[in-house]
């Protein structure tokens, strides 16, 4: 069937009419920059103040962008949207927590939330940060110390802490590998991400090595990203394991540009969104061109390229539904791309985050800084919103 992502039949095929309404009014609402700079600031401190706001944040942009406050909650929404054939990525949303105590409650909320996906028919793959396991003071250190990676290091303390992580890494990754369910690591902050790469790669090195079970994301907003693609498939090759991504434009931009001025060091990010969209892509067509040897999460809100990756899919003749290549878009955004590529067969799912929220609240202010910053997103979305009112009201 011929694929168009301006179908807003098949889009909010989900939405009532008055949830359409609702999304519409906060889409308005994120459409100005100082509102959302503003929200964004106090939201977060008055959470913290015990004041009234936690029924109106639920009915609004927590219902918009999260699945709900427990596992049992995100049920509902799993199953809504498997009746469209879209699964799930579920992502256990606490954030900004650190201390040993509560690295290991996070890999055991992980492995729950591994046990709870096997038992779902439409939930392959689970999200995890590593911060989420890890101080992030210990991440920084291991990303600077040359001694790190050779492996010699002075501070017995700090040799153990590595210990720990690694073991909560390996015990979240056995159960998954155990239970056929994916698990994607996200990318963080460049400063940290070298001590990252190679903890995913280790556990692609034990996991891997049937099928794909542990996903490294690469940021291609970064101008070295495609080079670490291609170095790491081949290590992959060399080691003999599955190579595994989940490919995204990234989310650390304004950050990173302002850590590498004040640091003094070149910028790690791309100088125009045209490099990013261009090594994007380039990073889509080499996973499709090696699919045999690696699989590939397409994670985009850009519809050039996923309708670029489905082309690739096409010359190929590849099945929509290959094994090793799956769509992604976040819960709330771009349920256009969503709906219409399920409806054309291809696997994809929405990424959903979980947990209370008032855990969930950085979770929700960087969306809402996103719809913002993202050139033309929200604007987008809006029309696409109004087109399908309008065409319900017609009809």
């Amino acid at each position: 069937m011929q694929l168009s992502f301006d179908n807003t039949e098949t889009a909010f095929a989900y939405k009532t009419d008055k949830e359409l309404k609702s999304g519409r009014w906060l889409l308005k609402t994120m459409h100005y920059p100082l509102f959302v700079a503003v929200g964004t600031r106090i939201t977060p401190f008055i959470m913290k103040t015990g004041l009234p706001v936690h029924g109106i944040i639920r009915k609004t942009i927590f219902k918009q962008f999260v699945g709900g406050e427990t596992l049992e909650e995100t049920k509902k929404v799993c199953q809504l949207l498997g009746d469209y054939n879209v699964q799930v990525i579920l992502d256990y949303g606490v954030e900004g927590k650190e201390g040993e105590e509560n690295f290991d409650h996070a890999a055991d909320e992980f492995i729950k939330v591994i046990n709870y996906a096997a038992t779902q028919e439409k939930i392959p793959f689970i999200s995890i940060k590593v911060t989420g396991l890890a101080r992030f003071g210990l991440l920084e250190t291991m990303n600077s110390a040359p001694r790190l990676r050779s492996g010699i290091h002075d501070h017995e303390e700090e040799t153990e802490e590595q210990d720990r992580v690694y073991d909560r890494m390996y015990r979240i990754c056995e159960v998954a590998a155990e239970k056929g369910i994916g698990v994607l690591i996200d990318a963080e902050e460049s400063w940290i991400q070298d001590p990252i790469d190679r903890l995913v790669i280790d556990m692609m090195r034990i996991f891997n090595k049937e099928k794909p079970v542990v996903y490294n994301t690469i940021q291609l907003y970064r101008h070295d990203r495609l080079h670490f693609l291609q170095m790491s498939h081949r290590i992959a090759k060399q080691k003999g394991f599955k190579m595994a991504v989940k490919l995204v434009r990234g989310a650390y931009m304004e950050k990173e540009r302002a850590r590498a001025a004040e640091y003094g060091y070149p910028s790690p990010i791309q100088p125009d969104k045209e490099s990013t969209d261009r090594d994007y892509n380039a990073a889509v067509k080499y996973c499709i061109d090696n699919v045999n040897e690696m699989a590939v999460i397409v994670a985009s809100h850009n519809e050039e390229s996923n309708l670029y990756t489905t082309r690739l899919l096409d010359e190929k003749g590849l099945a929509h539904d290959h094994p090793h290549v799956h769509f992604s878009q976040l819960y709330g955004m771009s349920d256009n791309i969503t709906f219409n590529l399920a409806k054309a067969g291809y696997s994809v799912s929405k990424y959903l985050p979980f947990g209370p929220i008032r855990e969930v609240i950085p979770y929700l202010m960087r969306r809402a800084q996103e719809n913002t910053s993202v050139s033309g997103q929200t604007g987008r979305e809006l029309i696409l919103v109004n087109k399908e009112l309008q065409r319900r009201k017609a009809s």
